[in-house]
């Protein structure tokens, strides 16, 4: 007898192939037969008319790594649908070194609560090497199957100490035990590498405001990594230096294929920048020579909406980028935030790097910046530069005025890529740039992407830029196969890890980001997403059903249902 059987759904198997209506047999947590009508008898079946089913969806960058060990069931990518991850993204992962050290290089970047941090911490890390690490993962009541990537900011702080490791290069020794320790991961299971060169991610604790340690290693050192996943064929993922061209070089000259076996090369991100207009178009062209001239194996990533960032006055990622805005950022309290602004030269110095627009990331434009929620209730919906028109002063004057007057009690909001449809549809669909890069798990106060694929398939809908089976594909068996993960796909003997999707749910526009009390924070707030219950009517991780009509079940992060995803 059969555990379950989902009859009359119309099945996308994962692979871009059209849908058929078929039922599915499921016993034991597997997929066990596939037929247009399954006759056998089963403990549950469910009615699937009208609904499309599809393998989970695949969420190739998140930051869960710290999250995972105190809600391991992940409940807000789950009722999006998302039933596998990546971790370890951005050279950040909790697979090796000291608990505090690793907080000290998480929080800051990934903009984590205190009381989270601090709950970890008080779990601390009982594992001492990467295998150890994985084993610890089965351990956990995962929600999802994880897949992850072994950081290099963590094995960097491990080998040379945290202090060395902001300030120095390795010795050749220390390269050595480097090479050795992230050929073991790989060897363990660790689908890859990931290193960052992005200049604004920074140290929290005592070396509060250096940049990571990733970003401190030279190209011998990222050379050496990406050798060690070339031999294995895994996953290297990287975030490039915007700032610094050479940096593109390097990245370039690691992943050529013609000489030797290419590199399994995977970069953040392919984006329409509002600094930018054309950037967006120089991404077809290079990855053709990249791929196809050069025989590279190259995949961009990008976001499939519009890149929108909340920030709590001073207190925010966009802050990063320049010394006085990151100065900001590091402070711990209103009353340090406020001795900077009396500073004269503080505030001059802020507003000539606010004006200096080479290499940046964010457009600082004060007329695209919206006030959401203030003290002052008329600013609310408007820009700064409207308001401050209203109150006849000078926009960036006026900007630096109401940051220090209201703090984080001025809530505001900016767009800073992917806002136009066109370069965000053409990016999408590119074969070569992976709708993903949610960071789901990360700047929880700033953004909430967590339902990336299911804006895919809306924008799909509504614009016809790809079927319906091509839009799943590359959300499910497109990064399974090319992260080698064995998911993402529905057939005979797979795990059985699936959605019922209804599909006229799906002519909804993209939704809103919205701001919960998470329970999972301990009641902090957080940015999350909405409107996929009307689209998810069900989700199956391991045969069980873990989504009802946009229910959460509390068997989620009490029982094991995910796996740890190793390379095949």
């Amino acid at each position: 007898m059969l555990d379950l059987i989902i009859k009359n759904g119309l099945k996308f198997d994962g692979l871009g192939s059209p849908p058929i209506r078929q039922d599915i047999g499921i016993k034991d947590g597997q997929i066990m037969t596939i037929s247009p009508s399954i006759t056998s008898q089963a403990q549950e079946i469910i009615d699937a008319t009208n609904l499309w089913v599809t393998p989970g969806f695949i969420d190739i960058h998140t930051h869960y790594d710290l999250e995972l060990e105190i809600a391991p069931g992940l409940s807000e990518s789950v009722r999006h649908g998302v039933t596998s991850v990546v971790i370890g993204n951005c050279s950040l992962s909790v697979a090796i070194g000291e608990p505090q050290i690793l907080a000290d290089i998480f929080q800051r970047v990934e903009t984590l609560s205190h009381k989270l941090i601090a709950k970890w911490l008080k779990k601390s890390v009982s594992w001492q090497t990467p295998a150890e690490y994985l084993q610890h993962l089965q351990t956990l009541p995962l929600g999802v199957n994880v897949a992850p990537l072994f950081g290099h900011s963590a094995l960097r702080a491990h080998v040379m100490g945290l202090e060395r490791s902001l300030k120095n290069q390795p010795s050749k020794f220390e390269l050595n035990i480097m090479e050795r320790i992230a050929a073991d991961a790989l060897d363990a299971g660790f689908i890859g590498i990931s290193i960052d060169m992005f200049p604004w991610h920074r140290m929290s604790g005592e070396f509060a405001g250096d940049s990571i340690p990733s970003q401190h290693a030279t190209f011998p050192e990222y050379a050496m990594l990406a050798d060690v996943c070339r031999r294995q064929d895994r996953v290297f993922q990287v975030t490039p230096n915007i700032k610094k061209i050479g940096s593109f070089l390097e990245i370039f000259w690691m992943s050529l294929g013609i000489i030797r076996k290419p590199l399994r090369l995977t970069i953040l991100s392919a984006l329409d920048a509002v600094h930018n207009r054309n950037m967006w178009r120089m991404f077809a062209p290079i990855l053709f020579i990249w791929n196809c001239i050069l025989q590279g194996n190259t995949r961009f990533q990008t976001l499939t909406e519009p890149f929108t960032i909340f920030s709590d006055g001073p207190v925010t990622p966009l802050f990063e980028e320049f010394t006085t805005g990151a100065k900001l950022n590091g402070c711990n309290s209103r009353s340090a935030r406020l001795e900077l602004w009396n500073l004269e030269d503080f505030r001059n110095q802020f507003i000539k790097e606010w004006n200096d627009k080479k290499s940046l990331a964010f457009h600082r434009k004060l007329e695209l910046m919206e006030v959401v929620e203030c003290p002052e209730k008329s600013w609310e919906g408007l820009s700064f530069t409207e308001i401050a028109k209203r109150q006849k002063q000078e926009p960036l004057e006026f900007f630096i005025q109401a940051l220090q007057k209201y703090d984080t009690d001025l809530r505001w909001v900016a767009t800073g890529a992917n806002d136009r449809l066109k370069p965000r549809l053409e990016m999408m669909k590119h074969p070569h740039i992976f709708p993903g890069f949610t960071d789901a798990g990360a700047h929880v106060r700033n953004l909430g992407y967590y339902d990336g694929a299911i804006s895919l398939l809306k924008q799909a809908i509504a614009t016809n830029f790809l079927s319906p089976e091509v839009a799943i594909h590359r959300v499910t068996g497109e990064p399974a196969a090319w992260f080698r993960l064995n998911t993402g796909v529905l057939k005979v003997g797979a795990k059985a890890d699936l959605l019922l999707i209804d599909p006229l749910g799906l002519e909804q526009p993209l939704s809103p980001q919205v701001q919960i009390s998470d329970p999972v924070l301990d009641g902090e707030m957080r940015m999350v997403k909405r409107g996929s219950e009307e689209i998810i009517k069900g989700v199956f991780i391991n045969g069980v059903k873990v989504v009802n009509n946009g229910e959460v079940s509390d068997v989620l992060g009490r029982e094991k249902l995910g796996d740890v995803l190793f390379p095949v």
